[in-house]
């Protein structure tokens, strides 16, 4: 995506804006919810209403990718290893951080654990996941589909082929 068409882009499922760097539990949810989900894109340095690029201090810039890199690194876990890039136009500087989808589903906040701590994302939210989703996350990660799951609590006389 070209980086003027970000002004015309809505906030969503794969793409967060933040004018500033949010506090350490709202990235963490956000870089885990999008990690368990089909990935994202967050920008640090553009408004989201009215959209608007404010931008980076320049000197900011550097401690800001070093504290992003940190806060994921301590917070998330499995390991998550996002892309983070600087951006600029019309001399304002943002920070464009890449969550890819995980291969070691769920991620969630070491601080709350795998029950309490594993988000997705819901639209342009992020919400807190429940048992069942856990369940499928895990699933995913072991490529097992509720097909093919294998059911112990019938007996063979219960099982009819007719259907089929």
């Amino acid at each position: 995506m070209k980086i003027t068409e970000l002004t015309h882009q809505p906030e969503g499922r794969r793409i967060e804006f933040k004018e500033s760097l949010p506090t350490v539990s709202d990235r963490a949810k956000i870089v885990v919810a999008c990690a368990n989900d089909a990935g994202g894109e967050l920008f640090i340095g553009i408004k989201n209403e009215p959209r608007e690029i404010t931008g980076i201090a320049e000197d900011d810039v550097m401690a800001l990718e070093e504290q992003i890199s940190n806060l994921i690194h301590a917070h998330c876990y499995p390991v998550i290893i996002p892309e983070i890039s600087f951006h600029g136009i019309e001399g304002k500087r943002f920070i464009k951080v890449q969550i890819y989808r995980g291969r070691n589903l769920p991620y969630y906040l070491t601080s709350k654990g795998k029950l309490a701590g594993t988000y997705i994302r819901v639209g342009s939210s992020n919400r807190l996941a429940d048992a069942e989703i856990i369940v499928a996350l895990e699933w995913q990660r072991r490529n097992i589909s509720f097909d093919s799951e294998l059911v112990h609590d019938k007996a063979l006389t219960d099982i009819s082929l007719e259907p089929f």
